[in-house]
């Protein structure tokens, strides 16, 4: 007890250092997830991409980020091995956060889009296997979050493939793509308000004391997806189709259509990024806190002060800001080309995953969530239109994560160790 109570404000300073750190990460590298898609198919450029990140991870940090986070993050290890030993849960959470962090700052440098989850859980993990030994890691919950890296991916890519084939046979292959487009565009304008909906309500407004179950979520989304399909409509009325001098088949207007609706995705993935992945900068930071202001008690969750959740969004949008670029354009560009309506079905699809994933408590990444949607848009395009070494690149820095995060852990967890006796 004596170490936290002599070190207790080192820790805190240090804390919110590497928590801040640990959120620029999430920021440089993950805000591409809501935002490549949309730069990619230049719907929008990549200057209104920062703004709207900027608002809405904000507010997703802000307002569902949570009051109460797991003290461990996704349950890898059991809080009560801590409990006659507090210090080593602080040496250990500060490592995890410094280590997560270094490896977003190289991911980031080298334009890999990694799972700022994953980093933080193999962080986690290299902490654990160091202090308290292997036995102590549940590794049934490690091997959920392994199996994600081949569940989300192939869940969103399913979707993005079949969502792009609807929207090429209904509207590109039709006689008149304009007037397939006045049909069938509402029913898009419905999908897109049904799951922006959803991603907000599911992921949680309990901050601002709106708590809604699954189905209350549900029905409430249907709701409001009616509304936002009738809104639309009348929008879409005052859309004057008119074909360009250079666009033979009238594509050009239609794609137009498909990049008003990216606006919508892409501010939904942002509030929903937003408000499940600060929690890998805050949880182990509000972790500290509570066991240093608690004089070294170690509980299950800890409380979140209100400043934490502001550090966090404040991190990731610096984060975003200053180095977002490299990720965006990985993301955005490097895997496959793509057109509003092509990143239009990438980002419903990712979108719709994290939906059911939350119903069903799949542990899934944003990441690769959205890494599999582009890849189900190209492939269906066909294999040519998929950039391979990309892929491969991307495939490398996704296997390479956890034991990266897992071995720099342990490097910070006896460097602090030896400072601090």
């Amino acid at each position: 007890m004596s170490i936290i109570a002599q070190h207790g404000e080192i820790f805190i300073i240090l804390a919110c250092l590497f928590g801040f750190f640990m959120a620029w990460g999430v920021g440089a590298n993950d805000v591409a997830n809501a935002m490549g898609t949309s730069v990619g198919s230049r719907a929008i450029t990549i200057k209104q991409a920062i703004i709207i990140a900027v608002i809405f991870e904000f507010l997703g940090a802000w307002l569902a980020g949570g009051e109460v986070t797991d003290t461990v993050r996704k349950g890898i290890i059991d809080p009560a091995l801590l409990t006659d030993t507090p210090q080593l849960l602080v040496y250990g959470m500060l490592a995890a956060l410094l280590a997560a962090a270094t490896w977003l700052l190289i991911a980031s440098m080298k334009g890999w889009p990694v799972s700022t989850t994953h980093s933080i859980v193999g962080a986690i993990v290299g902490f654990a296997v160091a202090g308290l030994g292997a036995a102590s890691v549940d590794w049934g919950a490690v091997g959920k979050i392994a199996a994600s890296w081949v569940v989300s991916p192939l869940l969103s890519g399913t979707i993005a493939f079949g969502l792009f084939k609807t929207v090429q046979h209904l509207i590109f292959e039709a006689r008149d793509p304009f007037a397939a487009a006045k049909r069938y565009v509402p029913v898009y304008i419905f999908l897109v308000g049904f799951v922006v909906a959803m991603v907000t309500l599911v992921k949680g407004l309990k901050h601002i004391g709106l708590d809604f179950s699954y189905t209350q979520s549900f029905l409430l989304s249907v709701v409001l997806g009616l509304i936002i399909t009738g809104i639309g409509v009348l929008l879409e009325r005052r859309v004057d189709y008119q074909k360009s001098a250079g666009d033979a088949f009238g594509y050009g207007g239609v794609e137009r259509v498909f990049g008003v609706l990216m606006l919508f995705t892409a501010c939904a993935m942002a509030f929903a990024h937003g408000s499940n992945d600060v929690a890998n900068a805050v949880g182990p930071l509000a972790a500290i806190i509570s066991v240093v202001q608690s004089g070294g008690a170690v509980e299950g969750a800890s409380l979140v002060p209100w400043w934490v959740l502001v550090l966090g969004g404040g991190g990731i949008v610096f984060g975003l800001v200053t180095y977002g670029r490299k990720v965006i354009a990985t993301v955005g560009t490097g895997i496959t080309e793509l057109t509003p309506s092509r990143g239009f079905a990438a980002t419903l699809a990712a979108a719709t995953t994290v939906v059911l994933a939350s119903g069903t408590g799949l542990p899934i990444s944003t990441t690769h969530t959205l890494v599999g949607a582009v890849l189900g848009v190209g492939l269906a395009r066909g294999m040519s239109a998929l950039n391979l070494r990309v892929i491969g690149t991307i495939a490398m820095s996704w296997l390479i994560t956890l034991p990266a995060g897992a071995g720099l852990a342990i490097l910070f967890f006896f460097m602090f160790k030896g400072m601090f006796g």
